[in-house]
């Protein structure tokens, strides 16, 4: 007997469609695995690779670049989506200062297509976003907030939120996040989590921030949070980022601390030393209130999570 939590329906209700974008990346990977768990929801998982990398996952794959809009029609037609989630991005902040052109491309004009989309066969739209939004001047942040990115990645961001409004009124959500963190199988970038644990595991010194703060924010968390926007048909704006504020530098020492690393290899440093093409804002930050009250969010302690992922990754290891 599945037990149910409150607001949920009944297990022999059917949850609907749901096609996921972007579906081989540390957030897809986890979501397309929790959906594909519950038998009320049909999943087609979709991504720019030839299969599906999450294991553990149960369900449809088709290769989809969501900036080919006649692919992306040829998939509504097939699918016939109740929920699109929206998982794919151009997320490399430098690039995306570099390469504005692409970036807009896919954080915007795909988006806005995906969005119409929506509108045309009457499906809800779920967007993930980013506190890049902010300026990084009064973090933590609510939705209620005005957004003001200091980099072109922010702006494309904020500008996807504002094309995901084209999936009709009460048809959409934007999912903001932070600094996400986890191991997936064959990811094509990593993460800061996988970065610290992999450099001082080789015994490199690493030069880690003191002078931005976030809430990082536990991949599989995350997924549990769109999940439950998905079940709601939640509308509007919710921040799922992690429960702990801290700089980047004390984030790197906690994941030193769980995997028995060498904390001293990690050196202190701010963001005047990096020559970056994109500023980043200095103090983020998530408040989770809106999510905790009306979706039930509540993503574990940082050591908590990361105990968890240690174990995923001794076990890949045997």
């Amino acid at each position: 007997m599945r037990l149910t939590e409150p607001g949920d329906a009944s297990p022999d209700v059917l949850f609907g469609r749901i096609l996921v974008t972007g579906a081989n990346g540390l957030l897809g990977q986890a979501l397309v695995r929790r959906l594909s768990k519950d038998p009320r929801y049909d999943v087609l998982a979709t991504g720019r690779d030839d299969h599906l990398m999450a294991s553990g996952a149960s369900c449809g794959y088709t290769p989809l670049d969501i900036t080919n809009t006649e692919a992306v029609r040829r998939v509504f037609e097939d699918f016939a989506p109740g929920v699109v989630v929206n998982c794919a991005a151009m997320t490399q902040v430098d690039l995306c200062e570099r390469e504005r052109e692409r970036c807009w491309q896919v954080n915007v004009e795909a988006v806005d297509y995906l969005a119409r989309t929506c509108r045309m066969v009457g499906a809800h739209f779920v967007q993930l976003s980013t506190d890049f939004v902010f300026d990084g001047s009064a973090g933590p942040y609510k939705e209620s907030d005005r957004p003001a990115p200091v980099n072109f990645y922010g702006k494309s961001k904020l500008a996807s939120e504002n094309v995901s409004r084209e999936a009709g009124e009460n048809r959409w959500a934007v999912a903001r996040t932070i600094l996400v963190y986890g191991a997936e199988a064959g990811l094509s970038r990593s993460n800061i989590m996988l970065w610290v644990r992999g450099e001082l595991s080789a015994g490199r010194e690493i030069r880690v921030v003191t002078d931005q703060w976030r809430s990082p924010t536990y991949n599989v968390d995350l997924a549990a949070g769109v999940e439950r926007i998905i079940r709601r048909r939640a509308h509007g704006v919710f921040h799922l980022g992690g429960p702990e504020m801290m700089s980047v530098f004390d984030f790197a020492g906690r994941i030193a601390q769980a995997f028995d690393l060498d904390a001293s290899l990690i050196r202190p440093t701010d963001a005047t030393e990096f020559a970056q093409p994109a500023a980043r804002p200095a103090r983020t930050g998530l408040d989770l209130g809106r999510a905790i009250s009306e979706l039930g969010y509540h993503p574990r302690p940082i050591d908590e999570a990361l105990a968890e992922i240690r174990i995923k990754l001794e076990s890949w290891a045997k």
